[in-house]
């Protein structure tokens, strides 16, 4: 199973995000759901890092694992709440048809 933490600030942008595992619904290379999962954080991951004045730290130390934080801010606040609205949808869907495969926890910051 995929487990993924998402943690946003009180701005709704994503302050943290850490996954671990694999969906184990196919074969390495074939696994629809584990392909599903990589490209919505691999591309969050490099939307943020695109943003100006964004400053990310983070490791992908083995396949199957990303755990990300944020240093500083983005400047366009808006566009990175952008990511983490799209981050959360997906993995939400994902979660939502595919619960033996993906949890996800959304945690959010109600201070600021």
């Amino acid at each position: 199973m995929i487990r993924a933490r998402l943690s946003l600030d009180s701005r709704g942008a994503i302050a943290a995000f850490s996954a671990s595992g694999h969906a184990e619904r196919g074969s390495r290379g074939d696994d629809i759901v584990c392909a599903a999962f990589s490209v919505l954080a691999r591309t969050a991951y490099r939307s943020l890092e695109a943003l100006p004045g964004i400053e990310l730290r983070g490791t992908a130390e083995r396949p199957g694992s990303l755990d990300f934080s944020v240093a500083r801010p983005a400047r366009d606040r808006e566009l990175a709440a952008g990511v983490a609205v799209f981050l959360a949808t997906g993995l939400g869907d994902l979660a939502r048809d595919y619960p033996d495969a993906v949890a996800v926890t959304i945690e959010r910051d109600s201070e600021g």
